[in-house]
């Protein structure tokens, strides 16, 4: 190849129907039962203080590392980084593309997550329902976002729509 643009390869029709890397699932890809896993990550202190300056949560077992009053020994970060943290797993693996909206979240902290700890979650399905609108389902699942350890510090009962499987229309 010379440096000439007009030389160089363009996309082709062909290559635009290739599948994408990365794209989400769509309800026809899931099974009932099926369980996959995350990528696991450490939590660090420029997490903690990121989000806590994004949203408002000044609390002071978040922003002093040696307040006496807590509760919680070490760095504990809000059971809501650890939440968004897990959401962008999933968001960037499992519905990247095919996620239309979140019906339903019910959440319950088991145990404190601190910076330093490294998070992984198992996403199962647990249940897959059509709906009457152009080949969609609702689609529930069960997270479970674990520590280094093991040891489980939230469960997550999550509910969302899932378009048809567009390659087969």
């Amino acid at each position: 190849m010379n440096d000439k643009t007009d030389t160089l390869p363009r996309l082709t029709a062909e290559d635009a129907a290739l599948p994408r890397l990365g794209q989400g699932f769509v309800w026809q890809d899931l099974a009932l039962g099926q369980r996959l896993r995350t990528f696991r990550r450490t939590i660090t202190e420029a997490d903690l203080v990121a989000f806590i300056g994004v949203t408002g949560m000044v609390e002071a077992i978040f922003i002093d590392a040696d307040y006496e009053a807590g509760a919680i020994a070490g760095r504990p970060v809000p059971a809501a980084l650890t939440y968004t943290l897990i959401e962008g797993f999933i968001l960037q693996t499992m519905i990247q593309g095919t996620g239309l909206a979140m019906l339903e979240l019910v959440q319950k902290i088991h145990a404190p997550v601190r910076v330093g700890d490294r998070i992984e979650a198992v996403v199962e399905v647990t249940g897959i329902r059509p709906t009457s609108q152009g080949g969609r389902a609702i689609v529930d699942s069960r997270i479970t976002v674990f520590n280094q350890h093991g040891q489980c510090v939230i469960c997550l009962l999550y509910t969302s729509p899932s378009p048809r499987d567009k390659r087969q229309s």
